[in-house]
């Protein structure tokens, strides 16, 4: 919301001032006028790390990264119940990073594409490193 707006009117004016020699390209900052011209994608983007903070999602997002699951298939592996399982997986539904397909009586569930596991391995990665 108007955090994000803050910051993008903080990325722009400070990329408006001025210096005497320029130490950079304008493809340098070529990210500063994307994200100045979508700001859906900006909020969205925001979106899926909010849904990917809470430790039980991030969780079954990596246990999905491995493959299609089911509900008690990843109760199972969490611990955790199936009413709380299925509402994590709606929440990452919501924000489009899992997908589901009826298998008989079945759920399972995947992550929508290799975008998702990297993101999610790229964090895992990142935690680990700073420890």
């Amino acid at each position: 919301g108007s955090t994000i707006k803050r910051l993008l009117k903080y990325m722009m004016e400070s990329s408006m001032d001025e210096s005497p020699e320029p130490t950079c390209s304008s493809q340098d900052h070529a990210m500063h006028h994307l994200v100045a011209k979508d700001l859906a994608g900006v909020e969205r983007a925001a979106g899926i790390f909010r849904s990917m903070g809470e430790p039980g999602r991030l969780q079954i997002l990596a246990i999905l990264a491995d493959g299609e699951r089911c509900v008690s298939e990843l109760a199972a592996v969490t611990g955790d119940s199936l009413s709380m399982v299925s509402q994590r997986l709606k929440v990452l539904r919501g924000e489009r990073l899992v997908a589901s397909r009826k298998d008989g009586k079945h759920v399972r569930y995947r992550l929508v594409d290799r975008h998702v596991a990297d993101l999610v391995a790229n964090a895992l990665e990142h935690a680990l490193e700073s420890s």
